[in-house]
């Protein structure tokens, strides 16, 4: 049996409905989408079964997108949760065949309330192609399913009319990268838009000497800061220098090292800083990618420190 072949004439069929779908596009979507952006509530949206979990992938879809909604299921909406429903909501009711009995037995109760249905049916003259105010078109011409029973094309394309509907929104909204990471804190774009400089450095127990301290001083605040680091100040206590771990071992090579040497002897005098706390921790990790450092130090304008950023904080934390 060629699984490969079967794949492809599954992906093939599904496809095929899909552009079949956009060419019979009509102004019946289009009203869908006014309809739902004259909504003053929330975007509803409900169905069974495999409808039901396309119905629940949609209402969440929505809600990330800017588009209140939630997924009500019709049996616990016969059982109470009908009263989520208020005449300022939209609702959107899938059934393929249009004669589910859990989904036909609220849509009464729906209209009672004046809320308007959009349903996304195959048949516009099944139950719920009657109760609706507008009709989606689902139809497909068959199922990818060899005995072409089984929901597959179907809710395939259901599925792509949600995101179609979602996409609609979102553009006549104007609905920006910055408002989809403020409903995807913990995301990657959210980390992206909103982490700063201030909310990953580290600021207490800093690895720092004086500009007068010996190597070995400095070797020994590497060691207790855990930054493979050391800060060189002045007297006014300004940056004036760092010392890297890599910055001994390279000195050590060197036939005049020593010990009781000064500190600034093997340091990197005006390294790079950073004098904005607030810049985005993504901006920061391309900072510190471009100079090939390791630690970027935050300081005031008069250079004096305030934090350190270590790029495996950065790492860390899953800013890219």
């Amino acid at each position: 049996m060629d699984y490969k072949e079967i794949a492809q004439e599954t992906l093939n069929i599904e496809a095929s409905a899909l552009l079949q779908a956009s060419k019979n596009m009509n102004d019946v979507f289009e009203k869908a989408v006014e309809l739902i952006l004259s909504c003053k509530g929330k975007l509803i949206v409900t169905g069974v079964g495999k409808s039901g979990l396309i119905g629940a992938k949609m209402a969440a879809t929505f809600a990330s997108t800017g588009t209140p909604s939630f997924f009500i299921h019709p049996t616990e909406a016969l059982h109470g949760d009908l009263g989520m429903i208020s005449k300022e909501d939209a609702v959107i009711a899938i059934s393929y065949s249009g004669e589910s009995e859990e989904l036909s037995s609220i849509l009464p109760h729906i209209k009672r309330f004046g809320t308007p249905i959009i349903g996304m049916t195959r048949d516009s003259n099944s139950t719920l192609g009657k109760f609706s105010d507008l009709v989606i078109d689902v139809v497909v011409e068959k199922e990818a399913c060899p005995l072409d029973i089984a929901p597959t094309s179907s809710t395939t394309l259901t599925l792509a009319l949600g995101d179609a509907l979602a996409v609609c929104l979102m553009r006549a909204k104007d609905f920006k990268k910055s408002d989809f990471a403020s409903f995807h804190p913990g995301g990657a774009l959210g980390k992206k838009l909103f982490v700063k400089v201030s909310n990953l450095m580290r600021t207490k127990d800093l690895p720092i000497v004086g500009k007068e301290a010996k190597v070995k001083e400095a070797i020994l605040e590497i060691s207790h800061g855990r930054l493979g680091t050391v800060l060189v100040v002045d007297e006014q206590e300004r940056l004036v220098a760092l010392v890297s771990d890599g910055d001994i071992r390279r000195a050590l090579l060197r036939d005049d090292f020593s010990l009781e040497a000064n500190v600034l002897e093997y340091a990197t005098k005006n390294p790079t800083t950073c004098e904005d706390e607030n810049m985005l921790a993504s901006e920061a990790l391309v900072l510190i990618e471009e100079k090939k450092i390791q630690l970027l130090v935050i300081t005031d304008k008069n250079k004096k420190i305030k934090g350190v950023l270590h790029i495996h904080t950065l790492i860390e934390k899953g800013i890219s």
